[in-house]
Order: structure tokens, then C-alpha cells, then sequence
């Protein structure tokens, strides 16, 4: 990761087994301690109850950099 060490455990659909997201289990530095216990899913491989996805048609998809970025 870009903004320091972290263990991370990855979240899977209990459906299909897919891989999805992440956890943050330990942030190895205190100014990261705040991701503890968050995740991150990846809405691109999500699906909707009737298989459709769930992007928005008139919704462009954000590319952001890393948190250190954002401050």
C-alpha cells in the first residue's frame, strides 16, 4: 500500500467464493490506526439481485490516489 504497511484479510461472496474486497485488520502505524476494522469493497464486481451491476449510467467512476493525497 501506498500509505503504509497494513494487514489486510480478504472478504469473499458467500454465494459464488469471488473475492470482493478487504478488511483492514492492523495498521502498523498509528496515522493509519483509523482504517482498523474498515473495508473496501469493489463495486465493480457486484451484482445486483437480477445480475444487473450496480454502476450508475451517468456516474463516471472516481480515480483517486492514496489517503496522503487526499489530506
Amino acid at each position: 500500500m501506498m500509505t503504509g504497511m497494513h494487514t489486510v484479510v480478504d472478504m469473499f461472496c458467500v454465494g459464488c467464493g469471488s473475492i470482493i474486497g478487504w478488511k483492514y485488520d492492523t495498521a502498523h502505524e498509528k496515522s493509519q490506526k483509523y482504517k482498523e476494522g474498515k473495508c473496501v469493497i469493489e463495486r465493480f464486481k457486484l451484482s445486483g439481485p437480477d445480475g444487473s451491476n450496480y454502476w450508475v449510467s451517468n456516474h463516471e467512476p472516481h480515480v483517486g490516489g492514496s489517503d496522503a493525497d487526499d489530506v
